[in-house]
C-alpha cells in the first residue's frame, strides 16, 4: 500500500505549490504521474510547469505524447502509468485509480473549495480504512508545509 500524503492548500494555489513539490520528487530521482480532473486543468498545469520559474526545469509531458515512457513527470486525466512512476499526484479531488501501485501518493486539495475539502475528507477515510500509512500536511504562515497528522 502506498504512503499517502494529503497536502491542504490554503495560502498558495495548486499552480504555485505543485512545482515546488515536483522539484523535491525530481531531486529524489523519482518519477511521478500527475492526475487531474479534466483536459482544461491538464493544459493549464502543462503550461505552468514549463513557465513557473525561468531558472528551473521540470521535464514532463501530457497524455497523448509520443514518448510518455521517457517522461519523469506525466500529466493525465486517466489512470495510465506509462513512465513507471513510483509517485502518484492527485489534484482537486480527482478519484484515485482502483489499484494504488505506487510507493507514494500526494493528494493535493484546495482548502478554499468546500466541495473539494469534503471529497478530501471522504478520501482520507477511504485510505485510512484500507490501512494506508497516512500523513496530513498544511501550509504554514510562510507557505511552507507543516505536518499536522
Amino acid at each position: 500500500m502506498a504512503e499517502i500524503r494529503f497536502y491542504h492548500l490554503q495560502r498558495q494555489t495548486l499552480e504555485e505549490a505543485l512545482p515546488k513539490l515536483m522539484e523535491r520528487v525530481q531531486e529524489a530521482g523519482l518519477r511521478a504521474v500527475i492526475k487531474v480532473p479534466g483536459r482544461t486543468h491538464l493544459d493549464t498545469l502543462d503550461k505552468m510547469l514549463w513557465d513557473y520559474d525561468p531558472g528551473s526545469f521540470l521535464a514532463h509531458d501530457k497524455e497523448g505524447c509520443k514518448h510518455a515512457d521517457m517522461q519523469p513527470f506525466y500529466l493525465t486525466t486517466g489512470d495510465e502509468v506509462p513512465n513507471g512512476a513510483s509517485v502518484l499526484v492527485l489534484v482537486d479531488a480527482v478519484d484515485p485509480p482502483a489499484e494504488l501501485g505506487f510507493d507514494r501518493c500526494l493528494y493535493m486539495f484546495d482548502g478554499r473549495d468546500m466541495a473539494i475539502v469534503e471529497k478530501a475528507r471522504a478520501q482520507w477515510k477511504t485510505f485510512k480504512d484500507m490501512g494506508a500509512e497516512m500523513s496530513y500536511w498544511q501550509q504554514g504562515e510562510r507557505g511552507g508545509w507543516e505536518k499536522k497528522a
